[in-house]
């Protein structure tokens, strides 16, 4: 497999993470504290999206050949320096990465209202992200 099919077929599960995350969003806030699967489920998910947002930025840098990132941060900043992203939506997307990160360190601290009132409401700028690695492919 080449980078870019293994960068379509990452796209593609992150996708799929979307749609399971949509899923089971209903009653979030209800859900949440009361039911650990449904926490466990969320939060994995949460987390795979992160991961592979992540895993993206770098892969692009890779394909385009843009250097080394110093960071997960600064690999998406990377893409918008270059114009494989709009700049100002890299710098505020590339806050995906400290999401990664407490999801991967202190998910145990992770409270509801993060993640169904603030979280949740803006996974629309990882479709985005993710139309926008798809024009340079």
């Amino acid at each position: 497999m080449n980078d870019r099919e293994r960068i379509a077929k990452t796209i593609e599960r992150v996708r799929e993470y979307l749609t399971l995350i949509r899923s089971i969003e209903k009653d979030c806030l209800e859900r949440f504290e009361s039911d650990p699967l449904y926490r466990g489920a969320f939060l994995h998910y949460l987390y795979l999206i992160a991961d592979s947002c992540v895993a993206l930025a770098q892969m692009m840098i890779r394909f385009k050949d843009l250097g080394i990132p110093q960071s997960y941060q600064e690999a998406v900043e990377m893409l918008g320096d270059r114009g494989l992203l709009p700049s100002n939506f890299a710098y505020e997307f590339s806050r995906i990465a400290g999401l990664r990160n407490l999801l991967a360190h202190g998910y145990e601290k992770v409270k509801k209202d993060l993640v169904c009132e603030e979280i949740l409401p803006r996974l629309v700028e990882v479709e985005i992200f993710l139309r926008e690695l798809e024009k340079h492919l």
